[in-house]
């Protein structure tokens, strides 16, 4: 079978290297807020020349402590998208503000500006703009339309690590990013882990102090944070693994070209083309297919696993079924939802992996 994930034939070189990195820690005694931290904040802003990075516990805290980090709280509405992880939403309703769904551009997947403008109040004053399955498009636009409307743009990061229009990576054009390093991501940790990425000295020192408790300096806490910290030895495997993401990268690229040109099917659609190839870093490669689940099950049945990413749009959630909304409805992302289908594309693929998605791909017949 081929998987989604196959975190058991990575490189022995590379797991040899995080047991060592396990090690160095466990003989350092220094488990929180320590060496490894630093290094690992270090490396991932110089990476994508962040000003500053600030490790959290996860890609959703690093979102509400962005949020909380711009006095954006109770009243404050934020707009984002109802096609992604539900922590996108979560992070907002956890700084106590009120999220406003925008629809998605049907062709790629992503929140639709002309939706957003729908969106606005008197209240909004946040974009959460989510970078799609590792897809940096028209961020200019976005920069744009948050100066016209005076408020702030925040990333969320967690599918986009490396993505970058002209070497201007994803989390650099707005107030702040939010990256997410879950095991599955691109750059994956063997746990939770996240980073806060900002070019505003001031709201990284107000970040780093809202997730140690809201403290100051030691026992002082002039305001109410919380324990979201990235441990030492997540930070040391993230520092090994980082080494290896941009030829991880590379591999996902070359994958998904693979894709666009060998899947050859009227039943299957691609979404658009990315700006550049740097803009698109596939975290995750969707295709669009109107008998979604028949298909997932040929592939199922050919040898390839295939996942939905994300099969119940934000809106459809129990949980929500009040959320604010486009006055004109969010029927693309629906769409989305229930013809969306996300193939293997990771980088332990072999040629021969590839082919064989490809034909299964191609030998599947509509009914």
């Amino acid at each position: 079978m081929i998987s989604m994930n196959d975190f058991v034939a990575e490189p022995s070189q590379l797991r040899d290297e995080m047991l060592q990195a396990v090690k160095r820690v466990v003989d350092s005694g220094w488990y929180i807020l320590g060496p490894e931290l630093k290094a690992f904040e270090a490396q991932w802003a110089s990476t994508c020349g962040f000003a500053e990075a600030i490790g959290v516990a996860n890609g959703m805290d690093a979102i509400e402590i962005a949020l909380r980090s711009l006095d954006i709280g109770p009243g404050d509405e934020v707009i984002t998208t109802p096609m992604t992880a539900f922590a996108s939403v979560l992070a907002v309703l956890r700084a106590g503000a009120v999220p406003v769904l925008a629809d998605i551009d049907p062709a790629t997947g992503l929140m639709s500006l002309d939706s957003a403008e729908r969106c606005v109040s008197p209240r909004t004053k946040a974009v959460l703009l989510v970078h799609l399955y590792g897809q940096l498009r028209q961020p200019q636009r976005w920069i744009e339309f948050c100066q016209r409307h005076a408020v702030s743009l925040v990333e969320d990061c967690a599918q986009a690590h490396l993505a970058n229009l002209d070497g201007a990576y994803a989390g650099s054009f707005g107030r702040a990013g939010a990256y997410s390093f879950y095991p599955t991501k691109n750059l994956g940790a063997l746990g939770d882990a996240g980073m806060l990425v900002t070019g505003d000295q001031q709201l990284a020192e107000r970040a780093r102090q809202l997730r140690n408790y809201g403290q100051s300096v030691r026992y002082l806490h002039p305001e109410i944070g919380m324990n979201s910290r990235l441990d030492e030895i997540q930070a040391a495997m993230l520092s090994v693994r980082l080494k290896w993401l941009e030829g991880f990268t590379d591999r996902r690229r070359v994958i998904a070209k693979a894709y666009r040109e060998g899947i050859q099917n009227s039943a299957v659609r691609l979404l658009s083309e990315p700006q550049t190839a740097d803009a698109h870093v596939y975290h995750l490669f969707v295709v669009l297919c109107e008998q979604r689940d028949e298909l997932a099950s040929y592939l199922e049945s050919s040898g390839v696993q295939a996942l939905i990413h994300y099969p119940v749009p934000i809106h459809h959630q129990a949980s929500c079924p009040d959320i604010l909304r486009d006055p004109q409805g969010l029927a693309h992302s629906e769409a989305h939802a229930k013809t969306c289908l996300s193939l293997p594309c990771h980088p332990q693929m072999s040629d021969d992996d590839v082919a064989t998605v490809i034909s299964a791909i191609n030998g599947f017949r509509a009914a």
